[in-house]
C-alpha cells in the first residue's frame, strides 16, 4: 500500500473517530449510562440488534432501554423482560426476531449472567485474550442456554454484530468506544465489523477483491490494516472505512 492511501486512511481515522460520530450510531445508546455492568449489557443489546437500517433499529434498541428503565442488568438479570416479551408469542418485534426470539435471549442472557455476573466476567474465566476466542464463547453460551438466532451461532459467518460489540468494549482511548475489557483482551486480536459498506469501500481501496462476506474476509481485510496502516490497533480502520465511505458518496 502506498504511502499516500495509509496517510489518507490515517486522516480518515482521526477525522471520524471523534464524539460526533456517536450520535445517530448505535454506540450512543452506551454512553447514555454510567455503570460499568450497564454499559456492558446496553451495548449488548444494542449490538444484537443493529442490523437493516438505522431508522428501523435505533427505535427498537431504545424501546427495550425505557422498558428497562435504562438498566438492562436488572432487566435482565430480574426477569423483568417477561412483561415485555413473552414465550410462545410468534409475532414479529423486528425483522426475523419474534417476541419469542427475544424471549429465549433474554432467558439465556439472565442465566449467564447468574452465573457468571457479565460476559466480561465469563470470558476473564475463560483465560483467551483473543477477540474471536471471546465471540466464540459468547456465541456457545447462548447456544447452550437454548437462544438461537439473536447471537451467531458461530463465527463462520462476519459476526458484524459481535464484532462491533468487542470493538466496542476492548478498543481503549477513543471518544466512541469505551474499552471496559481492555485489560484482558488485546485490540490487536478484533476482527474489523464486517457489513456491505465495509465491503464496498475495503474493494474500492483494494484492500480485498471478493464479494463474500465471512469471517476469513473480514479477518483477512482487518489484518491488511494491521500490517500497512494500523498495527497496533487494526479497528481503528472502521472509522477510516466510514469516512472513506461518507467521502465518496456519488
Amino acid at each position: 500500500m502506498d504511502k499516500s492511501k495509509v496517510e489518507f486512511l490515517i486522516s480518515l481515522s482521526q477525522e471520524y473517530e471523534t464524539s460526533n460520530f456517536i450520535e445517530g450510531d448505535p454506540s450512543w445508546f452506551m454512553h447514555q449510562v454510567k455503570d460499568p455492568l450497564n454499559i456492558e449489557a446496553v451495548a449488548f443489546i444494542a449490538s444484537a440488534l443493529s442490523f437493516g437500517s438505522r431508522k428501523a433499529f435505533m427505535p427498537k434498541i431504545r424501546y427495550i432501554c425505557e422498558e428497562a428503565k435504562w438498566d438492562i442488568v436488572s432487566y435482565v438479570s430480574k426477569g423483568l423482560f417477561k412483561k415485555s416479551f413473552k414465550k410462545g408469542d410468534k409475532r414479529a418485534f423486528y425483522r426475523f426476531f419474534s417476541n419469542e426470539t427475544m424471549y429465549l435471549f433474554f432467558h439465556a442472557y439472565k442465566e449467564i449472567l447468574k452465573r457468571h455476573g457479565s460476559l466480561g466476567e465469563a470470558i476473564k474465566k475463560s483465560g483467551s485474550t483473543d477477540a474471536v476466542a471471546a465471540m466464540r464463547l459468547i456465541s456457545q453460551l447462548f447456544l447452550d442456554f437454548g437462544s438461537i438466532g439473536v447471537v451467531p451461532n458461530g463465527t463462520t459467518s462476519a459476526c458484524k454484530r459481535l464484532a462491533m460489540f468487542m470493538r466496542w468494549m476492548v478498543r481503549d482511548g477513543s471518544e466512541v468506544d469505551v474499552g471496559l475489557w481492555a485489560s484482558f483482551i488485546d485490540k490487536r486480536t478484533l476482527v474489523l465489523p464486517l457489513d456491505t459498506h465495509v465491503l464496498a469501500q475495503s474493494k474500492k481501496l483494494g484492500l480485498i477483491n471478493t464479494k463474500s462476506s465471512t469471517m476469513a474476509v473480514a479477518r483477512r481485510i482487518t489484518e491488511v490494516l494491521a500490517k500497512y496502516v494500523f498495527p497496533d490497533d487494526p479497528c481503528r480502520g472502521d472509522f477510516a472505512l466510514f469516512g472513506y465511505g461518507i467521502n465518496n458518496k456519488e
